[in-house]
């Protein structure tokens, strides 16, 4: 038994290595993505800390080099969810009561693995599997896996601090406890920390966790489980099934023990969820915690005083970075009258120096989108735009899927402000530019504001104050993470909680301990030293 307050390290933000040509990250990092595309990997279910092999086996390719194969995943079915949820059950009755501070130290140890031994790993499969360049595969699944680890520790202890007053003879306690049953981790495939710290979140507040990744995710997911196993993540707390869909709903969703999920996808999909989940009410021992992050249809705005260089390199890099799948990434921009043409300029000369490939290559700055369905959403909006005389294209519109999913960068202009590519959800490689007239600024601020269902996040670049003022103003409820004279995306751990509302999610901020309160369930305890032995009050005298 633990007789003291402790205070865990200081939560500091991971640095990003540059993997600069000569640098010994870059050769350690080449020759594990050589040394895992050569070798191939059988992937099992992992229920209860056992290897679950159903012989039913899905081939796994790099989306930039698709006749290459990976490895396989075994795949599972609805008994497989049922055993992973008794094993989560069964693994709650130790997990729950085991000290906060020995869950901190299992977090605080996978980090340190992280940044050591498993970065390297956990980079090249990411950039396998997912198509990042080194740089993206850098800050996401190395420094922001790292950072969510190491803050939500610290915010874990924030939490438990916060306690309420006592009155004279009174001892007031509040208590942070687990869910009652078990969270579902529903998790995407294009940032390898997003799904582990769906899964670890949770998990380190005492819950217990069934993880279904994405499909297109499951080979760095492994590493992650890799990762959580070294650290003494006890086994049945973080269960992985390789199950469709389909069967979600008639396993985890009528479960009475199922009590929250945490999510980040489509918007359909999680609106799908939330019915479901709805129809289920009387299924369940509490109401369950719903988080979501969904879609976005993020977007710039310049003030005719922002300087266009600026403007056209947080364009580039806010659309085009990881082939513009990031939630985040920057879908819609509308320029002034008087800078438009240079903006415009500068990013297509931007565009056209850009190379295009697999991400071994450490020059391509482009890599493959994620899938075939992905590619072929994407090429469908190019085809619309070439059928429609209201738009034309800037650059890009070309795209090639013979050896891999390229989609060449896109940047489309357009007179009309809701032309369809300015509203709806692509998730690629694809922009759209709208260019309002200089002195209608607050009026397309208006515009902006209605054209979309999505408020996830949004950037303007001024030098005027008072344009930003107004800016921020009108915008308040368009974005939920704001950004000035900075491109939308690039949210870090401790330094700007990530999320958004409408039907961008429920905005619970992950990178915050907003988002850790989801996942308890707090008991206020009153405890009186003395009390009284007369019911009789004196007013009744």
């Amino acid at each position: 038994m633990a007789n003291a307050f402790f205070n865990v390290p200081k939560a500091i933000n991971e640095p990003v290595k540059s993997y600069a040509p000569g640098s010994a990250e870059r050769k350690e990092l080449q020759e594990t993505i050589a040394t895992l595309k050569n070798s191939t990997v059988d992937l099992p279910m992992i229920i209860g800390g056992k290897e679950i092999r159903t012989g039913k086996k899905i081939s796994m390719h790099p989306p930039h080099e698709i006749a290459h194969v990976l490895g396989s995943y075994h795949q599972g079915d609805a008994n497989h969810v049922s055993e992973a949820i008794d094993a989560a059950m069964a693994a709650r009755k130790t997990w729950a009561i085991t000290p906060w501070q020995d869950r901190a130290a299992i977090f605080l140890k996978a980090a340190e693995l992280l940044a050591g031994p498993y970065r390297v790993k956990m980079n090249a499969a990411t950039m396998l599997c997912q198509s990042k360049n080194a740089f993206q595969a850098e800050i996401d699944s190395a420094c922001e896996m790292i950072d969510f680890f190491r803050f939500n520790v610290q915010f874990m202890t924030e939490i438990y601090q916060e306690q309420p007053i006592s009155a004279p003879g009174i001892w007031n306690r509040l208590e942070y406890r687990p869910l009652e049953g078990f969270v579902f981790a529903l998790t995407p495939f294009n940032f390898t920390s997003i799904a582990a710290n769906l899964c670890a979140a949770p998990a380190l507040m005492g819950n217990v966790v069934v993880w279904k990744p994405s499909n297109t995710q499951i080979y760095s997911a492994h590493v992650i489980m890799e990762l959580f196993k070294e650290a003494g993540l006890p086994d049945g707390v973080i269960n992985i099934i390789h199950v469709n869909s389909s069967v979600i709903a008639d396993t985890i969703f009528k479960s009475p023990y199922f009590s929250g999920v945490h999510f980040t996808g489509s918007t359909s999909v999680f609106n799908q969820l939330w019915k479901t989940i709805g129809s289920n009410l009387e299924i369940y021992k509490g109401y369950p915690r719903i988080v979501g992050e969904t879609g976005g249809k993020d977007f710039i705005i310049a003030h005719k005083s922002s300087n266009p260089a600026e403007v056209a390199t947080a364009i580039v890099r806010g659309a085009f970075e990881f082939q513009g799948q990031k939630c985040s990434a920057a879908s819609r921009v509308y320029l002034p009258s008087n800078l438009a043409d240079e903006i415009l300029d500068l990013v297509k000369k931007d565009v056209e120096s850009f190379k295009i490939g697999s991400p071994e290559d450490f020059g391509n700055f482009i890599n493959a989108v994620i899938d075939e369905k992905s590619f072929d959403k994407i090429a469908n909006y190019i085809e619309y735009t070439k059928s429609q005389n209201d738009a034309e294209f800037v650059c890009g519109g070309t795209y090639d899927k013979s050896k891999g999913y390229f989609i060449s960068p896109t940047v489309v202009k357009t007179t009309n402000p809701l032309f369809k590519t300015m509203c709806e959800e692509i998730f690629g490689p694809f922009l759209t530019v709208f260019v309002y007239e200089a002195d209608k600024y607050v009026e397309t601020l208006e515009l902006l504001d209605k054209s979309s269902e999505y408020a996830l996040t949004g950037a303007i670049f001024s030098k005027d104050r008072a344009s930003i003022n107004i800016a921020t103003q009108v915008l308040e409820n368009a974005a939920g993470n704001f950004y000035i004279n900075d491109k939308p995306t690039g949210a870090v751990v401790g330094q700007q909680p990530f999320g958004g509302a409408r039907a961008s999610g429920t905005n619970d901020k992950a990178g915050a301990a907003q988002n850790l309160m989801r996942w308890v369930n707090s008991r206020t305890i009153k405890e009186t030293f003395v009390p009284p032995t007369d019911y009789r009050y004196p007013f009744l005298g």
